[in-house]
């Protein structure tokens, strides 16, 4: 496959045109999945596509199509029961490689994989109804 989606100062990209080493979990023609050097879990996998986006916005349906179902590939060969499927976008939503990634976490148990908080809750609030219409035809005008 070519790659000329993909940018040369990129490390993602040069994991997957061969140029830095990885440990190889899976791969299909628009998707590569390796083994995080740093994992929060044993089994922690990157799963990316094979063209250079940013952002999930800017990555072409196709390649979505095609890492969905390798994430779950990957979630699968963890052996975990549990897991989670982690995606970040911008540098306020913790994305450190600008290129997107898809991070699959195995969560053995309380202490090992993704800790959210302490209580491992989300850090929510109550939402009126009214706030939640608004927010509905915010979102309904962008689609």
């Amino acid at each position: 496959m070519a790659h000329a989606t993909l940018i040369a100062g990129c490390l993602f990209c040069k994991i997957i045109k061969g140029e830095i080493p990885s440990f190889k979990v899976l791969e299909t023609e628009r998707s590569y999945a390796f083994l995080d050097i740093s994992p929060v879990s044993e089994g922690h996998t990157q799963v990316i596509p094979k063209y250079h986006a940013k952002t999930l916005a800017e990555l072409p349906d196709e390649y979505l199509q095609d890492i969905a179902p390798a994430v779950k590939k990957v979630a699968l060969a963890t052996g975990a029961e549990q897991y989670n499927i982690l995606q970040n976008n911008g540098k306020l939503a913790f994305q450190h490689v600008d290129h997107v990634h898809f991070h699959v976490i195995p969560k053995p148990n309380e202490k090992e994989g993704l800790v959210l908080s302490v209580n491992d809750n989300w850090p929510t609030r109550r939402a009126s109804k009214e706030e939640l219409a608004a927010t509905l035809e915010k979102m309904k005008g962008r689609l």
